[in-house]
């Protein structure tokens, strides 16, 4: 094959750059819809003049709104731990209780019984002592 060395370098740059081009694309897209601070309207408006001209598009689109686009990412990733935070305590139950700021009482009945193990292994109670305790607490 008759295919220079510069030639191959040359073909993976242009591979390069489309990649980076559609990743950009892809990300203004993206932006676009997530954007609080737009109406249907300038979404739609944004969207058409992104497809249809879509070197221009994207470069005006960086000019007039890029400025802002890292807060709404930083945004979009806030909601997101946040919301993946409170999944955690949930899961766990260490959540606070719906219109409370105590946690549900599981956790209590789990603290009760952390403190009679303690009480059992430092000798201050027998295992018959603990033994009812336990089950006074878990019924």
């Amino acid at each position: 094959m008759d295919y220079p060395l510069l030639n191959i370098f040359w073909t993976m740059l242009e591979l390069f750059l489309w990649i980076l081009w559609f990743f950009l694309l892809f990300k203004i897209i993206t932006d676009i819809f997530r954007s609080q601070d737009m109406g249907g309207g300038a979404k739609a408006g944004w969207t058409i003049l992104v497809i249809l001209l879509p070197f221009i598009g994207v470069l005006v689109y960086l000019i007039v709104r890029g400025g802002s686009m890292h807060e709404r990412d930083v945004d979009q990733a806030r909601q997101a731990d946040a919301a993946f935070q409170a999944y955690i305590r949930k899961a766990a139950g260490t959540a606070p209780a719906e219109g409370g700021d105590k946690p549900p009482a599981a956790t209590g009945h789990v603290d009760d019984l952390a403190r009679l193990a303690e009480l059992r292994n430092s000798g201050a109670l027998t295992d018959e002592e603990y033994r009812r305790a336990k089950d006074k607490l878990l019924t």
